[in-house]
């Protein structure tokens, strides 16, 4: 979907940022009337099942006055996150006044200056999924309210374990034995994850340092931690899969999509994938439907998702507060699940039986959602984010031993942090 879609958009997002712009004159001249409220501009990255703009005709049908223009930024998470440090740099004429961005640039944007901190008691925290909160926080200060979560699982071939009486793997050390040995025999490759670099990278190799026991930044970033016995066993089992052979040479190309597809096709005995994945291997016309099972995944997931934050230099600060309480309400987050197939952050939705019967993996995702972890809090998570992907990456292809890569780690984010 993210390639059929990406075309089309480019000129749907050239349009609207020019129609944005027409409109942000006219803005400026009726700013504030000395409430805070007024017209909002919504940056995200692209929409690809179409559910946000129904959720913004709500808002703007109830709130005249207030009413919000969308702004739909690339689907590469580099390239809106770029366009939108450019847009919060330019505090005099910056469009953007709520930003929906993925929960590793909390900590950036927030050191950075250029969100507003927001108050805890105007938002439902304590009715959300544990854990999440923390994704949007910063040295203590709440900068961004949480709008989708998600975590990893893993979906494994149900046919195949069920054969050979096999139960779904509990840690990465079953798992290895099963994907050594039973997938060969069914044909399959054993395992893979996203493993070419870029973000999925980062996420698949905290997952496994955090899955033994360790851990990769502290103190928002300004202590590195990543030089442990548990780190050299998580990057050490991604580097001996891709040896001994049961990961596949061809995952080191994978991100999402490829990883899907693969298992999708009939692949693979087992992949770490977002729950949608799992929704699309079970669909109609994969050549695996009937035969997926999902599970958390046999460590730590690493949180993923995305946070709802107001821009430092916003016009109408309070209708941006009052939206974000508005898309953080039960009922919305109610349509973030059953129009986006979005996982919400709102705890009482994973005990829906309605929902649940529609979306059967959902008390799967909850339980993986509340054992899983944040990536790595830095300011300049983008920076260690790159670090971990290239160290990672010589790992996996024999380029270093796992003792190396992470001495290498380790001095590579020092001099990061020191910066």
């Amino acid at each position: 979907m993210r390639w059929i879609h990406a075309a089309g958009r480019g000129l749907l997002v050239l349009l609207v940022l020019l129609a944005v712009g027409v409109v942000s004159g006219a803005r400026t001249d009726r700013a504030a009337s000395g409430d805070g409220r007024g017209p909002l501009t919504l940056a995200t990255a692209g929409d690809l099942t179409g559910y946000l703009g129904p959720l913004l005709d709500g808002w703007n049908r109830t709130h005249p006055g207030e009413e919000v223009t969308l702004v739909e930024l690339p689907d590469s998470a580099d390239e809106t996150r770029a366009q939108m440090i450019t847009d919060l740099r330019d505090a005099g004429r910056g469009r953007f006044d709520v930003l929906n961005i993925d929960v590793s640039w909390t900590s950036e944007f927030a050191a950075g200056g250029w969100i507003r901190p927001l108050p805890r008691d105007r938002f439902p925290l304590d009715a959300f999924l544990p854990g999440v909160v923390d994704t949007a926080t910063y040295d203590g200060l709440l900068y961004a309210v949480p709008y989708v979560t998600n975590a990893g699982l893993l979906l494994y071939r149900a046919d195949v374990l069920d054969a050979e009486g096999v139960a779904p793997p509990r840690t990465w050390a079953e798992l290895e034995r099963a994907a050594k040995t039973l997938a060969p025999a069914h044909g399959l490759d054993g395992y893979a994850g996203q493993f070419l670099p870029y973000e999925g990278l980062t996420v698949n190799a905290a997952e496994a340092v955090y899955s033994a026991g360790g851990t990769i930044l502290g103190d928002e970033g300004e202590r590195v931690t990543v030089d442990s016995r548990a780190a050299r066993e998580g990057i050490g089992f991604l580097a001996r899969g891709v040896r001994d052979g049961w990961i596949p040479q061809e995952a080191l190309t994978y991100k999402e999509e490829e990883s899907k597809q693969a298992f999708q096709d009939g692949r693979l005995l087992f992949l770490r994938n977002w729950p949608y994945a799992y929704v699309a291997a079970s669909a109609e016309g994969s050549a695996v439907a009937g035969k997926v099972g999902a599970v958390p995944l046999p460590g730590t997931s690493v949180l993923g998702g995305s946070n709802l934050a107001v821009a430092a230099h916003a016009r109408h600060p309070d209708s941006a507060a009052r939206l974000i309480a508005y898309l953080t309400s039960e009922p919305v987050q109610r349509q973030v699940l059953t129009r986006g197939a979005l996982p919400p952050v709102r705890a009482a939705l994973y005990d829906d039986p309605g929902l649940v019967r529609r979306f059967p993996y959902l008390p799967t995702l909850r339980e993986s959602v509340l054992a899983a972890a944040p990536r790595p809090k830095s300011p300049r998570y983008d920076q260690v984010s790159l670090v971990v992907q290239a160290v990672v990456r010589d790992a996996m292809t024999g380029r270093q031993t796992p003792e190396s890569a992470v001495r290498r780690l380790a001095r590579e984010l020092a001099a990061v942090s020191a910066r």
